[in-house]
């Protein structure tokens, strides 16, 4: 069975074949009913030989561990998180819009000073859904299981969790009947339920929300 714990031997055998730096990339918020998509990127630089105590793909971390390794991932490196509306995927496809998330971390990050365009950028997964939203073409590379594997996409991925957790929190204080502090916008019962007594928000994706969803849960 693989392990659960991250390491960078990706990005090293990366930097040995000359890659200056490598940035992680990892979506949160991908499969919610309700808030933005969250891609997160976190770069490394060659030379570094250690990462945080504990950091794993967020998935796999707790509410607490997430918020604790969050300040130790933000202190190993730079990153960003980049959002995509609810009202921009539902005019646009959730694919078109983790491309224009990543691409907005993406730029957040080269206006911190990382060249970008000198990095291996690593996605988890197996579909490019980066590169079609690039203005100039990048050195994108695609890894199935790279969020558990690689350190760099565990850091982006714990980075866009914390963010992305903090605005749903925010957002329930605004609309509690969702429970979106609990649910983070995905599709609970709890979550349908509010729905269907109250109608949807502005944070809703719209045209995600079916009426065979709600039956589903009825």
């Amino acid at each position: 069975m693989p392990s659960k714990d991250p390491s960078l031997e990706v990005e090293h055998a990366w930097f040995r074949s000359g890659a200056a730096w490598v940035i992680g990339v990892d979506e949160v918020g991908r499969g919610a009913v309700a808030g933005p998509v969250a891609v997160g990127v976190h770069a490394v630089a060659a030379g570094v030989a250690e990462f945080p105590a504990g950091l794993r793909d967020s998935k796999l971390l707790s509410e607490k561990r997430r918020e604790a390794i969050a300040p130790l991932v933000h202190a190993w490196g730079p990153g960003a998180v980049g959002f995509a509306s609810a009202e921009e995927i539902d005019a646009h496809g959730i694919t078109a819009m983790l491309g224009a998330a990543a691409r907005r971390a993406l730029l957040e990050l080269h206006a911190a000073g990382v060249p970008v365009d000198r990095a291996a950028i690593l996605l988890d997964g197996s579909h490019d859904w980066l590169s079609p939203a690039l203005r100039s073409p990048l050195d994108v590379r695609t890894r199935v299981g790279a969020d558990r594997a690689c350190a760099s996409v565990a850091a982006a991925s714990v980075r866009a969790k914390v963010r992305r957790d903090a605005l749903m929190r925010e957002a329930h204080d605004a609309h509690p009947v969702y429970c979106w502090d609990a649910n983070k916008g995905y599709g609970s019962r709890a979550h349908y339920d509010g729905i269907a007594t109250h109608g949807l928000t502005e944070l809703h994706r719209h045209t995600w929300i079916k009426e065979t969803a709600l039956r589903a849960v009825s």
